[in-house]
């Protein structure tokens, strides 16, 4: 049955684009992205990253292109990368061209330190004729001083100013294949440019994040705030959860956001209670030997550890699998029914058990 106008998302009314093969926009998956941090010229060191954060669930992997003696690297990273690469550049057109020629699938650039509208041109000329997308990247820390200088202008109103600025020039150009962020550090501000994004573009694929976030708990913090918003109200084609830390720790991050919201899947969701004093197993550690067991696992089920009679047997018999546990002992659940009552000492090995099998 077609939806309703009402019911349609937003993201579901992009434009869709493509990026070697990976849609973004037009109701397709949202897509998980990151960015290498190895030097670029090392092309063994930036591949085995790419294919790290790809084995960790990027759809497509972001890598600088920082100057011309790197481009013969970039060109090895994008031949060889098991998911489509993105160059990020910045300040230098050329390295845009030359990026594309080497086989970018998309470019991130900032218009707003390419230069003359005249080189922007030309980085637009390069991108259709490769077939390539760009992603226009504008950033709160480095927009057109005429917008920057603005009094009267909040912050989020000067990110869709100069969004709303670039987009229009690329479309009169008749280059659409685009997607759009306006990153900022703070979590309002956020919420506030990218929601009057999708009011005023409601056409165009809109890549979320909130930049600078922080290390890995400060970080993860501020994504799951912001882009957990965003996401919910149907905003965001594409996300990137930005830490100071390994890349690698980020598309963890960005899977649990969008499975919380149940928007996408890649694993296992791991239900599994606080603990209270009517708790009579150690169920931190057994919760947390599971979760260390279940890291690999692709399977899209619900597995419950729960530790005492209040709610485990409702949230047990609810998962996919799990158990509901008593004095020393744990009753095992599948598909809602209980299979068989097993001791403290063989919890998880029974539940992986059962896991493994299904």
């Amino acid at each position: 049955m077609a939806k309703d106008v009402a019911e349609i998302l937003p993201r579901e009314r992009t434009r869709q684009v493509d990026v070697g093969g990976v849609k973004i926009g037009g109701g397709a998956p949202v897509v998980v992205q990151s960015m290498t941090c190895t030097d670029t010229a090392d092309a063994e060191a930036t591949l085995a990253q790419v294919r790290a954060l790809a084995e960790a669930g990027c759809d497509i992997v972001r890598v600088t292109l920082p100057n011309q003696g790197a481009v013969d690297a970039f060109q090895a990273v994008c031949a060889a990368s098991p998911v489509p690469i993105v160059a990020d550049i910045h300040f230098d057109y050329r390295l845009a061209i030359a990026a594309v020629e080497a086989g970018a699938a998309k470019l991130r650039v900032n218009p707003g330190n390419i230069g003359s509208w005249e080189r922007v041109d030309a980085v637009i000329d390069a991108a259709g004729a490769a077939g390539a997308a760009i992603r226009i990247g504008v950033n709160a820390g480095s927009l057109e001083q005429d917008i920057a200088e603005r009094e009267g202008l909040t912050m989020p109103e000067k990110l869709v100013a100069s969004s709303l600025r670039f987009v229009e020039h690329f479309e009169d150009r008749g280059f659409t294949n685009i997607v759009l962020s306006a990153k900022a550090h703070s979590v309002p501000t956020t919420i506030k440019t990218y929601r009057a994004l999708s009011h005023e573009l409601p056409h165009v694929p809109l890549h979320l994040g909130v930049t600078e976030a922080g290390t890995v708990r400060a970080g993860t913090i501020k994504s799951a705030v912001g882009l957990g918003v965003l996401l919910a109200e149907g905003i965001g084609d594409t996300l990137r959860v930005s830490l100071t830390a390994d890349p690698v720790e980020e598309p963890p991050v960005a899977w649990g956001i969008l499975e919380c919201l149940g928007i996408r899947r890649r694993g296992p969701e791991l239900v599994s209670c606080p603990t209270c004093g009517r708790t009579q197993v150690g169920l931190i550690p057994i919760a947390q030997e599971v979760e260390r067991r279940l890291a690999g696992c692709t399977k899209p089920i619900s597995v419950a550890v729960m530790g005492c009679v209040v709610n485990g047997p409702g949230e047990a018999s609810d998962a996919d699998v799990g158990v509901a546990c008593g004095r020393g002992s744990a009753l095992l659940f599948k598909h809602g029914k209980p299979v068989r009552k097993v001791a403290e000492d063989e919890i998880v090995d029974a539940l992986m058990q059962e896991i493994n099998n299904m």
